[in-house]
């Protein structure tokens, strides 16, 4: 009988497979949470992400829409000029530049103001349009199309005249932005 004895016991590290007792998966309780918990960390994750997409496109749009400005408003500056008061004009346009071109239009400054004096000269600009043709992080090509109404010394208006100019931009600060060079376009 010693044999039935020794059959009857399970030998070390195996389990009784008859045993009765928990079930060592898992709950539905548990899963259910797992499940739960994961779509919670997604849908985290996607607010996160959207939210920061969001903040990115409007903090994108408020650039686009200052290097129009600053275009705009520089365009304004150069064909608004009045002979009483040329000195303030030429310098809200050093004001609204930088670079090269600052320095270009202050060192012509003088003989401008000049010639603007003895012609006793008003001209008024008005921008028609203005769209972006090429944008960065940090700088803008804007093209700006413009009429101008001029009247010399006797009074006459002349002919409005209509000018595209490419304006560039340059982020200069945190939320400063200047005009870099200005050109005519045919």
């Amino acid at each position: 009988m010693a044999d039935d004895d020794d059959a009857a016991e399970p030998e070390i590290g195996q389990q009784e497979s008859d045993e009765a007792g928990p079930s060592r998966g898992r709950s539905p309780i548990r899963s259910a949470l797992g499940v739960g918990l994961a779509a919670l960390v997604a849908l985290t994750g996607l607010a996160g992400w959207t939210g920061y997409r969001v903040y990115d496109e409007h903090r994108n749009e408020q650039r686009h829409e200052a290097f129009l400005e600053v275009a705009r408003q520089g365009a304004v500056n150069l064909t608004t000029i009045d002979y009483r008061k040329v000195d303030e004009d030429v310098a809200r346009i050093l004001d609204s530049a930088s670079g090269t071109f600052h320095d270009d239009f202050q060192n012509r400054a003088k003989p401008f103001v000049d010639v603007v004096k003895q012609a006793r000269s008003t001209s008024e600009g008005t921008v028609i349009d203005a769209g972006m043709e090429s944008e960065t992080a940090d700088s803008a090509q804007v093209l700006v199309a413009v009429k101008v109404k001029t009247t010399v010394a006797d009074g006459t208006p002349a002919e409005p005249r209509s000018w595209r100019m490419r304006v560039a931009v340059q982020k200069t600060g945190a939320d400063e932005y200047k005009v870099s060079n200005v050109t005519f376009v045919p």
